[in-house]
């Protein structure tokens, strides 16, 4: 399907990332922009793929500016300035710029659902009422009026989540990075989330996914971009222990992004996939 490429909304440029002295993701390069499809300028849906332990989650608190880089740097967009000469000012990446949304789905305990979204926007220059409105038009949207006044452990599973998604959505801007989304989800919540990430691709304020995931199917069925951590081979053989990007696959390029269904090309892609996965 035909599409053109518009604004960088991500551009990592050779991010390492230490615990001390124990350097966990190094060299990693990334680029990814808004595309222009059938007269629409509309984000993307990247995929962050690789084994266990290869350094996702720290490459996802890196991209959202929870932990400093070693060296290298997260570069995105700065809304906050005029386009000059039709480009879009950019900035280094600084936590509270980019929402995340880890595996624990974490909210405030002691806040009810509405009061937490009310609580997400304090930063923003909304009335109170313009506060109540826009987070009851989401808990509408998203199915969860019926659980307003209730409590996070009072939900399901999926319900939390979609709230935690709420939130970010809410209070951040740029992107939506989500740390392993369907881990641990049943069937039926499964689809409640990919029917989430509709939700999110059709919101003006944000609309790029960032998401990591076990599920190999599933990340060629959802994403546009798909990036490999892992650990890449030594020259001299066997493999180094400090994860990077070993492989990326556009999925606009190879022309099966935004396909209905998963078909022939895309079982292709997770073979592949998976053979990148095992060597690295």
């Amino acid at each position: 399907m035909l599409y053109e490429k518009k604004d960088i909304i991500l551009h990592v440029e050779d991010l390492s990332i230490a615990y001390g002295d124990k350097v966990i993701i190094q060299n990693v390069s990334m680029m990814e922009h808004d595309v222009v499809r059938e007269g629409k300028v509309q984000g993307q849906t990247i995929a962050v793929l690789g084994r266990s332990g290869r350094g996702k989650s720290t490459l996802f608190r890196g991209i959202t500016g929870l932990v400093a880089a070693k060296s290298g740097r997260v570069i995105i967009p700065d809304y906050s300035k005029a386009v000059t000469d039709g480009l879009q000012p950019a900035k280094l990446v600084a936590e509270g710029d980019v929402g995340f949304v880890d595996q624990k789905y974490t909210l405030f305990r002691h806040k009810t659902i509405l009061d937490a979204l009310l609580f997400s926007m304090r930063n923003t220059n909304l009335s109170g009422k313009e506060k109540l409105e826009k987070a009851m038009s989401y808990l509408v949207e998203w199915g969860l009026e019926n659980v307003k006044h209730q409590y996070p452990n009072e939900l399901s599973g999926g319900q939390r989540q979609r709230v935690a998604i709420i939130e970010q959505l809410l209070s951040s801007g740029h992107y939506l990075v989500l740390d392993e989304p369907f881990s641990g989800l049943d069937v039926g919540n499964i689809k409640n989330a990919k029917a989430s990430f509709d939700l999110i691709e059709c919101a003006h304020e944000l609309n790029t996914i960032i998401f990591s995931t076990h599920d190999i199917e599933l990340a060629v069925e959802l994403a546009d971009s798909i990036y490999i951590v892992g650990y890449p081979k030594k020259p001299e053989g066997g493999l180094d222990t400090i994860g990077t990007i070993v492989a990326h696959f556009d999925l606009k390029k190879m022309g099966i992004a935004w396909r209905d269904g998963f078909d022939a090309d895309h079982l292709e892609l997770t073979n592949e996939i998976k053979r990148v996965m095992l060597e690295s």
